[in-house]
């Protein structure tokens, strides 16, 4: 089972490796388009960034190299593996696991906000199913 900072942490390998598929790139441009791709909803720390892509690189998922800008400095680009391709296959199917099961959650809990808003729970007597089927009516209209 993973626990918080694991999910965090494959989360953010998981979006770095994903903008290396097209291109290789640098910190400050993949944080950027990072930035960018989710309208300023997410923006990786320097910190955050630098330590994912040292897990990456010495887990064989990324190699890095140093560029051959002239005038600026001098910029390290990381560029995708095989064996980062597959696993960033591998993390894109667990994120569908695990957002399908945070839906589950998710819909749970409206579902239990809604029995409590309408006030059934007790006059059908713990009937969920009833209580579930007013719901989808609710929906439909």
């Amino acid at each position: 089972m993973l626990n918080i900072s694991d999910i965090l942490r494959v989360f953010t390998d998981t979006i770095i490796l994903s903008q290396l598929t097209t291109s290789d790139s640098y910190g400050y441009a993949i944080n950027k388009n990072i930035c960018k791709l989710t309208n300023s909803l997410l923006e990786l720390k320097e910190a955050t960034l630098y330590t994912s892509f040292r897990r990456l690189e010495e887990s064989g998922y990324i190699d890095s190299y140093w560029g051959n800008e002239t005038g600026t400095a001098r910029r390290r680009y990381y560029t995708i593996t095989q064996k980062g391709r597959i696993f960033l296959k591998e993390n894109k199917t667990d994120w569908k696991k695990i957002k399908s099961i945070y839906e589950i959650f998710i819909e749970w809990y409206q579902d239990i906000e809604l029995y409590h808003y309408i006030g059934y729970l007790n006059y059908f007597e713990n009937d969920i199913s009833s209580i579930y089927n007013l719901w989808e009516e609710s929906k439909n209209r």
